[in-house]
């Protein structure tokens, strides 16, 4: 018997499901076919993922194609996961995590510095358009919604100069050479989660195990301190926030931003790597205190 991956109907969210049933073949030995959903996210292109209920609007239709028993787990994107999660479900595996950063992309190759005043630039995100505004205050940010290529085209058809994205999408989709600029997660936090995979199943599944051994532990522990941070501020789409946390040997830097009071605040903390998920709570009270 197959085993059905629920995931969402974009190229991209197939290009992640496929990745994960490669990797459960490879270590596990299982075969597995999608269940292509389509969620409320994606049907509602009209409005800003903050107008229709956050971040869960990506992952509620899925979760209900789990406990119905038409899936028997499914693949996010871990930035799309809200940090509470349903009573019953569980993230059991993320596996290891692609490129974090934003990018720029640019059809005429303009970087995103040398861009003229009063350019035109497209995101839904309020935690890119919040740094945005940092970096370039005299750019005019649109409001854009849609997958990856409809975002990109929409570079022609709405007359902007460029497009924010996440480097992890197009290096999935095989269109990493479309990337104009990388920005450094210390120059642009990336979202929570970004770059990274979660494998969702119940609780009570008998094939939680085996899909745990596509799990990694590095890669969990930075989504977790990421998550911890998101989870202490009560974070989601309607205010901008973004954490990144690293590695390095057994210590762990987190970087996060949040606006408080109409303002973008952005610290860092370091410590031990088994001190994540306070640390995300530390920073996070950090800014608080700002």
């Amino acid at each position: 018997m197959n085993l059905k991956i629920a995931t969402r109907r974009s190229k991209l969210a197939q290009a992640q499901a496929d990745t994960v049933i490669n990797m459960l073949k490879e270590k596990c030995n299982i075969e597995c076919e999608k269940l292509l959903i389509q969620t409320l996210g994606d049907k509602r292109l009209d409005v800003t993922i903050d107008k229709i209920g956050g971040k869960g609007v990506f992952v509620k239709d899925i979760e209900n194609a789990i406990q119905l028993g038409n899936a028997h787990g499914a693949v996010h994107s871990m930035k799309d996961v809200p940090f509470e999660m349903p009573s019953g479900f569980e993230i059991v595996a993320i596996p290891e995590r692609e490129d974090a950063r934003d990018v720029f992309v640019s059809l005429n190759g303009v970087s995103f510095y040398d861009l003229p005043k009063g350019a035109k630039v497209g995101t839904s995100s309020l935690r890119r358009k919040s740094q945005i505004n940092i970096l370039r205050p005299d750019i005019e940010v649109v409001p854009i919604r849609g997958n990856i290529q409809t975002r990109i085209s929409k570079i022609d058809t709405e007359g902007l100069d460029g497009v924010l994205l996440a480097s992890a999408g197009l290096k999935r989709l095989g269109m990493e050479d479309m990337i104009t600029n990388y920005f450094t997660p210390d120059e642009f936090v990336p979202a929570v989660g970004q770059g990274a995979l979660g494998f969702e199943t119940l609780v009570d599944s008998i094939y939680k195990d085996t899909f745990k051994k596509i799990d990694c532990e590095n890669t969990r522990i930075c989504i977790e301190a990421e998550r911890s941070f998101m989870r202490t501020l009560n974070g989601g789409c309607h205010i901008p926030i973004g954490a990144y946390a690293e590695l390095d040997g057994n210590y762990i830097n987190i970087i996060g931003v949040f606006e408080r009071n109409g303002k973008l605040i952005k610290k860092d903390i370091s410590g031990k790597k088994e001190d994540h998920i306070k640390l995300g709570e530390y920073l996070a009270n950090k800014i608080l205190n700002d």
